[in-house]
């Protein structure tokens, strides 16, 4: 007994070196093989992981773009970009120079915020490769307990009395022989012998730097190259310094005199955010994040049509928007015409709340909407979602009027489709967009109407991307938890020249109702003031 306790013991030891390289393996299998199909830019595109060191950007017939790459152990990626979705265009046609020019304008925008999509990419290679290592494992074991079945015990006990002595040096051996054979096409790219290919000076002094371009993309980057980047650091700029102006209006008007109006501490008041009609304008992003951490706000309203078309590819508009809003601040959106169940449901992940015809309490504020009734898609028009204006109006009265604890506001796209929640005395304020031209709060019916204009700078036949072709707006609103109803709102406007305005505040309408419509004492609306 007491020679066969070391065997013991040493086969125990053996199984768990084999179950560590085991896992090992299956995690190697699974980071080296992994895939991911996902947006890039407008394209979709297939990611695969590789083991050459490089970022290779597969055009297909136009050649390759390569980058060292920055993942560490020989790991490398392949990005192989695929047609552009038909469903993604513009509004408007390009028929002239002038819109072409515009087209380049805002595909290279497309990728002034990268840190979306490397999210997904990455969200997306990491579950592939979990899952890729678990078969493999899976594998591994089933093969294992399959080669035990077939040898027998009688046969398994015979070898194993042959290798007593070597298990170890057997044990190693073959992990040894497993690890080198997967890590074998992981050797330093450098030691290996590559085709000598100059890097491109086009994007010198770029996040590209020493990117090598091969077939005809060289050509196509040459020529056309400096303009792109031109454009896409033309763009940054821009952006930077409305950022930094909206920074120094802000602080400017905090030292401006004041409204003389009775307010209360305005510790105890919420303060929200609401923007509208971004339409994928991610260079907005920044001035949002801004504007939310100066106003200290706690909750950023999304008055829809936060994409163009409502693509999947759209996804990383949704995501850089989110993303913007600072850790504590809750998003909440109703979805507009140009946006989309599945861009609707990539916000939600990315951490928005989507209003779907039920009440939401935000910070105190309780708020109703829903996604809007009609859908606009390029080359096809505008079509209803199954359901019209009206019947979605009357539809959303009716979840307020039922509601016990009352709604404090209605944050829907289209203006109108509020309309009949206004008149029946059940929502006492709307916040809408949809017109891209801003109209000041005014009572309508029972309850005021707020419309904002596009935080994107919208204008008739304009991008909505790149800099800016039209005033952009966003608004600050201030809330009294007491009193249960807006107190004032303030307009911040950024220009196309940079510049940025901060109104003053404005005082919030209050509601006046008509004598002949005034209902007996104790049966108005919950937040009807008497």
């Amino acid at each position: 007994m007491d020679e066969q306790a070391p065997h013991t013991h040493g086969g125990w030891g053996v199984r768990i070196v084999l179950a560590i390289l085991a896992v090992v393996i299956s995690l190697g299998v699974g980071v080296t093989t992994a895939t991911a199909q996902a947006s890039f830019g407008p394209h979709e595109a297939r990611y695969e992981m590789t083991t050459n060191g490089l970022v290779v950007l597969d055009l297909g017939p136009l050649g390759t773009l390569e980058i060292d790459s920055p993942l560490p152990a020989g790991l490398g990626l392949d990005i192989v970009v695929e047609e552009i979705p038909a469903s993604f265009t513009e509004v408007d046609d390009a028929t002239t120079l002038q819109a072409l020019n515009g087209d380049l304008e805002r595909y290279v925008q497309l990728f002034s915020a990268p840190q979306a999509t490397v999210e997904q990419v990455t969200k997306a290679l990491v579950a592939d490769a979990l899952g890729r290592a678990a078969l493999m494992l899976v594998v591994l074991v089933a093969g294992w307990w399959l080669g035990r079945l077939l040898l027998g015990a009688t046969r398994r006990a015979e070898l194993a009395n042959a290798l007593a002595l070597h298990r170890w040096r057997v044990g190693v051996a073959l992990g040894l022989a497993l690890l080198l054979g997967l890590l074998s096409s992981s050797l330093d790219p450098s030691a290996r012998p590559q085709e000598v290919r100059v890097a491109s000076s086009v994007f010198d002094g770029s996040a590209l730097e020493g990117a090598r371009v091969t077939g005809r993309l060289g050509g196509v980057i040459d020529t056309y190259g400096a303009q792109a980047l031109a454009a896409y650091r033309e763009n940054q700029e821009f952006y930077a310094a409305a950022d930094k102006a909206l920074g120094q209006a802000w602080d400017e008007r905090l030292t401006a005199q004041p409204l003389p109006t009775r307010t209360p501490d305005a510790a105890d008041l919420v303060t929200v955010v609401v923007v509208s009609d971004l339409h994928c304008n991610v260079g907005m992003a920044p001035l949002v994040t801004t504007l939310v951490e100066r106003a200290d706000a706690q909750a950023v309203l999304d008055a829809g049509d936060t994409t163009m078309n409502g693509t999947g590819v759209e996804q990383y508009c949704v995501s850089t928007f989110a993303d913007a809003i600072p850790d504590g601040v809750e998003l909440v959106t109703s979805p507009g015409n140009h946006d989309s169940e599945e861009t609707s449901a990539k916000y939600a992940a990315a951490g928005a709340t989507v209003l779907a015809g039920k009440v939401v309490d935000v910070d105190g504020i309780r708020v109703l909407g829903d996604s809007d009734p009609n859908q606009t898609r390029a080359g096809q028009g505008t079509a209803s979602r199954g359901e019209s204006a009206q019947d979605a109006g009357e539809r959303l009265e009716q979840v307020a009027c039922d509601d016990e604890d009352g709604v404090d506001l209605l944050l829907i796209h289209t203006p109108d489709v509020g309309t009949a929640a206004l008149e029946s005395d059940c929502v006492p304020a709307q916040v809408s967009g949809h017109l891209h031209r801003r109209y000041d709060a005014r009572q309508v019916g029972l309850g005021i109407r707020y419309i904002s204009s596009s935080t994107a700078g919208a204008t008739l036949g304009e991008a909505t991307i790149g800099p800016l072709h039209g005033t952009a707006e966003l608004t600050v609103l201030r809330w009294d938890p007491d009193r249960r109803r807006f107190l004032d709102y303030r307009v911040v406007a950024v220009h196309p020249d940079t510049s940025v305005d901060v109104g003053p505040r404005r005082p919030w309408p209050v509601i006046v109702v008509p004598p002949t419509t005034r209902p007996p004492a104790g049966t108005g609306g919950p937040n009807l003031p008497t």
